[in-house]
């Protein structure tokens, strides 16, 4: 699986070529008139947060089919190399156009939902969910399961479109770093500094949203009327999820600061066992490169689901997740260059400073 995962300039493409193809097939099943068009009208309690819910199957589905189809010729062009001068330019600008809309425009908060609350759906496979859900079904039903799906989609244009693009630039498939390339890049000092700035972003942007949380669990109705929060109140476990994400947020500023601290790049005495020793990067990396790609569209959402909009304490703090998943992913992105070392594939790249060394010439 780690070679699989390494590899992946390799394959991505034509991931995102088979992803595109069959979600091209099931346009033109849905054209033809097949079940389970995912964005039709359906009851509101099996409904999803997209942008695309509640459209006309005889009107989108056609254009997923279309769309799905040129995707696969594309995609597969990408992953042979295909292309040069404009051809490339717009398939790489095509690239780009999916992986933000299928990653970003089209999921609602499912993703960050998932993510938040994974142990506790693994749980729920097994003992049942409690309260008046039959089951595992009425939380990931299918409008939602198709949300991740599409999300998966996404991720795959993303890695094929950046594994191109660094091709037809003539760099390396893996670190994107070119042979003969003018000029070192930023500095580690510099990419230190601009990560503060990203850090301090991403932990000030979700405090809106936890402390509304907080006040409603305490019973105070900020930003929204008494008797909805007695509704709230009268709901079981509707407060108590509140504020656990508010928590879960807060914890995640916490750890958002070893993006810049010392604490990210070597582990403290208080962990005996590894004190001293590196921490991995991909340890930091990949849960930070998850939320911040999972925390956008539900922040998107907010602006355009007008249900939200009675009052400003129900959508307003969720629409800074956008400067929150902005913050975390140049925080993370900037990590990942302070750290990164000699490419294994390509060879090029010396061996980071030490984080001593980073933070004394950072000061």
């Amino acid at each position: 699986m780690v070679a699989l995962m390494v590899r992946w300039p390799s394959w991505a493409g034509y991931a995102a070529a088979g992803w595109s193809l069959l979600y091209g097939l099931l346009g033109w099943y849905w054209t033809a008139g097949g079940r389970g068009f995912p964005f039709g009208p359906v009851h509101e309690d099996r409904a999803s947060g997209s942008i695309l819910e509640g459209s006309p199957a005889e009107i989108v589905a056609p254009v997923m089919a279309v769309l799905g189809l040129l995707g696969a010729v594309a995609a597969l062009a990408m992953a042979r190399g295909r292309g040069s001068g404009r051809a490339a330019t717009a398939l790489i600008a095509a690239g780009w156009i999916s992986a933000a809309a299928l990653t970003l425009l089209i999921p609602d908060y499912t993703m960050i939902a998932l993510v938040a609350f994974a142990p506790l759906l693994l749980v729920f496979t097994f003992t049942g969910v409690p309260g008046e859900q039959e089951g595992i079904g009425d939380i990931l039903y299918w409008h939602r399961v198709n949300l991740i799906i599409i999300f998966v989609g996404g991720l795959l244009w993303a890695a094929t479109t950046v594994a191109y693009q660094r091709r037809v630039r003539g760099g390396c498939g893996n670190c994107g770093r070119r042979h003969g390339a003018v000029g070192a890049g930023p500095t580690r000092a510099a990419l230190l500094r601009w990560g503060r700035i990203a850090v301090v972003v991403a932990v000030l942007a979700p405090l809106p949203y936890e402390i509304t949380r907080v006040a409603w669990f305490l019973g105070h109705p900020l930003g929204i009327s008494p008797d909805f929060l007695r509704l709230m109140q009268d709901t079981p476990g509707m407060l108590g999820i509140g504020l656990g994400c508010a928590v879960a947020s807060a914890a995640g500023g916490v750890l958002t600061h070893g993006l810049v601290s010392r604490w990210g790049e070597v582990y403290p005495r208080w962990i005996w066992f590894k004190r001293g020793r590196p921490v991995p990067p991909a340890l930091a990396i990949i849960p930070a490169s998850i939320v911040a790609v999972c925390i956008i569209p539900a922040g998107l959402m907010m602006l355009w689901t007008p249900e939200t909009r009675t009052s400003w304490a129900l959508w307003l703090p969720s629409v800074f997740w956008l400067a929150w998943g902005a913050g975390l992913g140049a925080a993370t992105y900037l990590y990942h260059l302070r750290r990164r070392g000699r490419c294994r594939h390509c060879g090029q790249g010396g061996a980071p400073a030490t984080p001593q060394d980073q933070l004394v010439r950072a000061s």
